[in-house]
């Protein structure tokens, strides 16, 4: 997320902190540093001057030019202002005071609207709201059984009405909403491959028959300006309540979530993260200030591990490490717990200082999988008494995972010093989170 721009605003940070003194000569060269890296990351150009001219005011004041640490503080300044430029605060989902609270959802085709309507239904289910979905996209072919498929993975029900025009499922939806004693509609709208005025009367239909509590505008953020400008002709039409960035973990340079909230005045309140149906986070302005500018994002790392580790299971696994008794068995599961919360590379990307480290140090996906084969080729008592593999055994066990006989020996070799790093520190508590990254390496 975001690697090229932050690795640039880096550069510029670090020359600005090995300045001796801090001048408004030095202020002014690091910000036009700024604004070339902000503009190559496709950020809307009125947006760009806006934050430049709003950081100089501040960078030039006397507390900066007599502080101790003039260059820090200036990257405290552009903290200040990117997260004032994405909305400040964390923008909520507004409810109705009467059930059900009404979620219409927008966007252009392919920006991944119907699977974010599955994403935002999983999502609420976990907050324990009972959505339902309803399927108003009749134009593209199999959206209506893509909504179908996605609502009876995450196991909620799906309004599905094949022959009736958008208008009349979304009006008609309403009432079998209230019948059905659920509490939060969600309507999937149709979405073009450009703006049209036939879309835009559609979507304004629907609009003047459900009376939405929410409208949200989904947008690929890989579009960088031309989600910007899609994003306020919508919002023209339909004066939406809230932006949802998708695909953010792919190849995005920035400008859209950057410049979106600032064009057309409506906070960006999801990000998909990822194709998984819980790969969907809560927008948080600061979280996404220190993402950009390389300080990771510790606070949402926290909260996935905390949806997904099991009290009980950390109190064993706690009971082992201070009795030097972890296994491959113990390794597997926690294996396991970490590919539930997300790509490893995004984890990474969530832990301060690791943007640092050169691209071929990082843990990827695809070796805690070689990693997993191979623990998954050992018999039991190999995961419990690892010393009694000889080569024969390692032989076997290589070929069974798909692996070498090095990687195998590799990681037997790395395994054996995890349990002496641990043994170090069996008498506190061990940080469980990165108890096998090492050996994905």
């Amino acid at each position: 997320m975001f690697e090229d721009l932050t690795q640039k605003l880096e550069t510029v940070f670090k020359k600005l902190r090995g300045q001796g003194k801090i001048t408004e000569a030095n202020i002014s060269e690091s910000l036009r540093e700024v604004r070339r890296v902000l503009l190559d990351a496709d950020v809307n150009y009125k947006v760009v001057k806006q934050f430049i001219d709003d950081v100089q005011k501040r960078s030039v004041g006397q507390e900066v030019l007599t502080s101790l640490t003039p260059g820090q503080l200036i990257v405290k300044i552009i903290f200040d202002e990117l997260v004032k430029l994405m909305g400040s605060t964390q923008a909520e989902i507004k409810y109705s005071p009467l059930p059900p609270t009404v979620i219409m959802v927008a966007g252009l085709q392919g920006s991944g609207k119907t699977t974010f309507c599955a994403k935002l239904a999983y999502y609420l289910k976990s907050k324990g709201k009972f959505p339902i979905l309803v399927a108003a996209d009749v134009h593209r072919p199999a959206a209506i059984d893509q909504l179908e498929m996605l609502g009876k993975q995450i196991q909620v029900p799906v309004i599905a009405e094949r022959g009736k025009s958008a208008i009349e499922i979304a009006h008609g939806s309403i009432e079998k909403v209230r019948k059905a004693v659920r509490d939060v509609v969600i309507i999937d709208t149709a979405g073009r491959l450009h703006i049209d005025e036939e879309m835009m009367r559609e979507v304004e239909t629907i609009k003047e028959k459900v009376t939405p509590n929410e409208i949200l505008f989904v947008v690929d953020s890989m579009t960088g300006q031309d989600a910007v400008n899609t994003a306020k002709a919508f919002h023209d039409k339909l004066d939406f309540d809230g932006v949802v960035l998708t695909k953010l973990d792919g190849d995005t340079r920035g400008g859209a979530a950057i410049s979106i909230r600032s064009v057309v005045n409506k906070p960006i309140k999801f990000v998909g993260i990822g194709e998984k149906l819980d790969a969907l986070e809560v927008f948080h302005p600061d979280r996404m200030a220190t993402r950009i500018l390389g300080m990771g994002d510790i606070v949402t790392f926290v909260e996935k591990a905390q949806t997904q580790y099991d009290e009980q299971k950390v109190q064993k696994l706690e009971e082992k490490l201070r009795k030097s008794q972890f296994t491959f068995e113990d390794f597997l599961d926690q294996l396991h717990e970490i590919k539930k919360m997300g790509s490893v590379q995004q984890l990474l990307s969530m832990i301060p200082g690791m943007n640092r480290l050169p691209v071929n140090s990082a843990v990827d996906d695809k070796a805690l999988t070689r990693v997993e084969a191979i623990i998954q080729s050992m018999t039991k008592e190999e995961r419990v008494k690892p010393q009694i593999i000889n080569g024969t055994r390692r032989r076997r066990i290589a070929i069974g995972s798909g692996t070498s006989i090095q990687e195998v020996n590799k990681m037997l070799k790395q395994f054996g010093e995890m349990q002496k790093m641990m043994k170090t520190f069996s008498k506190g508590k061990m940080p469980r989170m990165f108890q096998g990254m090492k050996l994905a390496n």
